[in-house]
Formats: C-alpha cells, sequence, structure tokens
C-alpha cells in the first residue's frame, strides 16, 4: 500500500486476472454485502470479532475510508455492524483506513490502524473503547508511530507476562514493546534483521527486498511458541510466516503458509483460536467485481504438525459446518448472513445497520436455525420499500427454491428511514433448518430494506 507497489501492479494486471478461485455459494468470502479486507480476528466473551478495513465500491485503488466490524457465535453466520472507526475520527488524519487490529486489555480495547496525516506522512493511531463495538476515541491527537511512510500495518499483542508488543512496517518488520497503558511506547523501536533465516529468500534479486517478507504482519502464540505470520512477496503476495521462542525473534522462516491466489495481488492473515479449534483469516478477490482492490474476508480451519508448524493451506470454500445455532424466537438482525447474492450493507440514524436487495431475485441465506420440538407458527419482519407494487421477500427452507414457509408483502414506506413490521403465520415449523430470505419485485434496483426477523409460536 505504498508507492513501490504502482509500477509493479501494472505489470501484474494479467497474472491478477486469471488468478482466483471459482466464485462458490459455501461460506468463502465470509462477507458478500460490502467488500472488506485486512482481516484483524479478535475473540472475546466466548465470540469472535472481525474487524476489517473497508474497499469502497468500484475502487481502482486503496480508496478506503473506515474500518468495519462483523462478529459470529459459530463461525458460518456473521453480524454485520457497520463502520465503527474512520480515519475521519482522528483530528490528524487525512486519507486512508488501512489494514487495523483491535485487542482488549482489562476489558478495554485499544484499535491500532495506519493512516496518512495532513502532511501526507504514514504513521500508527489508536483508539481507545469500553466496548469491542466502539465508539472508539483517540486519546493521543496524533500518531503514536510516525517514522517513516512505511508505517503501515500494525499488530498487536499481550503476552502471558502482560508485556504488551506492537508490530507493523514495509519492507521490513519494525517492533516496539508498549506501556500497560497501551497507548505509549517502552523503550525504543527495534527492526527485525531482514535475513533469509528469519523471512525465507525473494526469488528475484533485489537490496531492498532480499526476502520474502513484505507487509502485514500478525503475532500469534501457540504452545510456548511464538508465531510471526506475514504477506510475502514478490506480487502477488502469498502468505508465510516463521516461528521464535520468543516475540522478539530471532525468526526461523517456515515457508509458504498460503500461495498467491483468489484474484488479489495483495493478502493479509489474522489467526485465532476458537472453542477449541484454530482459524486462520485472509482477504482475497472472489466476489463478482472483485479485484486487488475490491477485496473480500475468507477463513479457512488451521491444522498443525507435531512439531508446531503450520500445514500449508489453500483457498477453499471455507467453513461449512455451523459449531452453533441461532435461536428464530429472538430479534435476530437481517444483516446476520451466512450466504448472501445482490445484497449490500446499510445504515442509518433510525435503524442501525440494515441490509438491501438491490434487485429481483436476491437472497440472504442463515445457518443452522433451531426451532426446537415445540415448533414456529408465526413470523414477524420489519421490512420497507419505495416502489408501490408487488414487492414481496419469501421465506423457504433448506434453499433459495426450497419449501416455502411464508410470503411477505412489503408495504410501500417510502424510504429507509420508515419500515413497518408484518406478521404472518406459518405451519407448524420445528428441527433445524437453513433459512432463505428470497426478495421479489419488478423494480430494476433497490427492491426492498430488511431490518430483523423472528419467530413466534
Amino acid at each position: 500500500m505504498i508507492k513501490k507497489l504502482k509500477y509493479k501492479i501494472l505489470t501484474f494486471t494479467v497474472l491478477i486476472a486469471i488468478i482466483g478461485i471459482a466464485q462458490t455459494k459455501a461460506q468463502n468470502p465470509i462477507i458478500q454485502t460490502a467488500y472488506t479486507a485486512d482481516p484483524a480476528p479478535l475473540v472475546y466473551n466466548d465470540k469472535v470479532y472481525l474487524y476489517t478495513s473497508h474497499d469502497e465500491d468500484g475502487s481502482t485503488w486503496f480508496t478506503m475510508n473506515d474500518w468495519r466490524l462483523y462478529t459470529t457465535e459459530d463461525m458460518v453466520n456473521w453480524t454485520d455492524h457497520g463502520a465503527i472507526l474512520s480515519y475521519k475520527d482522528f483530528s490528524w488524519g487525512k486519507m486512508n483506513a488501512w489494514a487495523p487490529q483491535c485487542i482488549e486489555r482489562d476489558g478495554k480495547f485499544y484499535m491500532y490502524v495506519p493512516i496518512t496525516d495532513r502532511n501526507n506522512k504514514n504513521g500508527i493511531g489508536v483508539a481507545v473503547s469500553d466496548s469491542p463495538y466502539g465508539p472508539f476515541i483517540d486519546p493521543l491527537g496524533k500518531p503514536l508511530i510516525s517514522n517513516s511512510m512505511a508505517d503501515i500495518d500494525p499488530t498487536a499483542f499481550v503476552d502471558d507476562d502482560g508485556q504488551a508488543y506492537l508490530m507493523w512496517g514495509n519492507p521490513v518488520c519494525h517492533y516496539v514493546k508498549l506501556n500497560e497503558d497501551m497507548i505509549s511506547l517502552d523503550g525504543e523501536v527495534g527492526e527485525f534483521p531482514n535475513t533469509i533465516e528469519s523471512f525465507g529468500k525473494r526469488k528475484a534479486d533485489d537490496p531492498k527486498r532480499p526476502t520474502t517478507y513484505e507487509e502485514g504482519p500478525w503475532l500469534y502464540k501457540r504452545n510456548g511458541i511464538y508465531y510471526l505470520l506475514f504477506a510475502a512477496g514478490e506480487l502477488p503476495e502469498h502468505l508465510g510466516y516463521s516461528m521464535s521462542d520468543s516475540p522478539t525473534g530471532p525468526w526461523e522462516y517456515k515457508g509458504v503458509l498460503m500461495p498467491s491466489e483468489g484474484r488479489s495481488f495483495t493478502n493479509h492473515p489474522g489467526i485465532i483460536d476458537y472453542k477449541g479449534k484454530t482459524y486462520l483469516f485472509y482477504h482475497n478477490g472472489a466476489l463478482p467485481g472483485g479485484s486487488g482492490f475490491t477485496r473480500s474476508v475468507a477463513v479457512e480451519e488451521v491444522t498443525f504438525n507435531e512439531d508446531g508448524t503450520i500445514v500449508p493451506m489453500k483457498m477453499t470454500e471455507g467453513i461449512t459446518k455451523s459449531i452453533g445455532s441461532v435461536n428464530p424466537y429472538v430479534k435476530n438482525e437481517a444483516e446476520m448472513i451466512a450466504w448472501s447474492e445482490g445484497v449490500k450493507a446499510k445504515s442509518n440514524e433510525v435503524v442501525g445497520n440494515f441490509i438491501t436487495a438491490t434487485r429481483n431475485d436476491a437472497f440472504t441465506k442463515v445457518v443452522g436455525v433451531d426451532f426446537r420440538d415445540s415448533g414456529a407458527t408465526r413470523f414477524t419482519a420489519r421490512v420497507g420499500t419505495t416502489h408501490n407494487g408487488d414487492v414481496n421477500m419469501e421465506v423457504r427452507l433448506g434453499s433459495k427454491d426450497g419449501k416455502l414457509l411464508t410470503t411477505v408483502k412489503v408495504p410501500l414506506t417510502g424510504g429507509d428511514d420508515r419500515w413497518s413490521l408484518v406478521n404472518t403465520e406459518v405451519e407448524q415449523l420445528s428441527g433445524v433448518h437453513d433459512l432463505y430470505f428470497v426478495f421479489k419485485g419488478k423494480a430494476p434496483s433497490n427492491i426492498m430494506y430488511f431490518d430483523y426477523w423472528t419467530f413466534g409460536k
């Protein structure tokens, strides 16, 4: 995401066009309602909080204005919480909401983000909140790190002994200890030796970039071993990793973690342990309209060898089996989605986050809805449309063309700031099912709006 990319992008234009994974109706990419990149997962109180950067629709460069949040408790259904921070929330910020990371310490949440300041210099800021959902506030009024244009892609980590670290950088990886307040530095900034032993040999000879290390570091610890995952060059990037007995090295390069795939010339790792399993998050360009500037976050389950090394992986259809279930008898947000097509994420001050169906036959899917044995007989949804005519939402089981539970006639409300609560009867329903919400209308665009749904007995 710095100047050296400009001339290489043209070199790889043809290559990028032919690299990719097949568009599937499985789970990857896990967010389909907006372009997302640079995944930063956090586990807190038995829930996964996924912070991402956000590529604007139609971007032809890294046009990124805010950071977004998605959550899950089952690794399949992801709830969109919208934009939770913008570079505009920093008084010194000018542009470029690039790769973030958020971590928790003592009940507070610290969001480390790279921003270009008003002097066109890259720096790393920190924003603090009492909640993982925000609001986040800049306590410093200036960058935490501002040494060079290479100050991008921070990763933060609190070790078992309470010592916190911050790492970042392109084309070398910098590191520094953080004080307990998490917003000030403990000592001088260091730099990991950019050696072949630490990060592997680059294919092409480049004295400024002798190793595969490129950018996007992520520090992770498992069974007393430290892992430094990173986006690796040349372009298009792959993911590589190194291991150490210390968070500050020396590092030993362990090879390619994920090869260059997926119609994006960048990648960015994030890895977590959750409910007894380990998951790797990354990004690609697999959605319609996807590219190196319109990317999408995906996830894979990770396995390890006996010596602690990671089994290399490729981009796949993702996590297809839910590790939880959805309760239909509570208010469920329409933006909780396992898969969707023709749907966009929206937000306003009236209802917060919601979705809009952009075309006829658009749909969303929710996996593992558990109606239990008692059964449901009533369906309620908050919906709206600006079109006067036949606009309907079908609720189906198992597939887009599966058993029809009910058809909701969507009333004309006049805008996404005006909504109607609609109730319909359904045949008594029990057991665990995947739900499909299919949106029907003759309008050429923006068929209807959908805020939440619930079932009753």
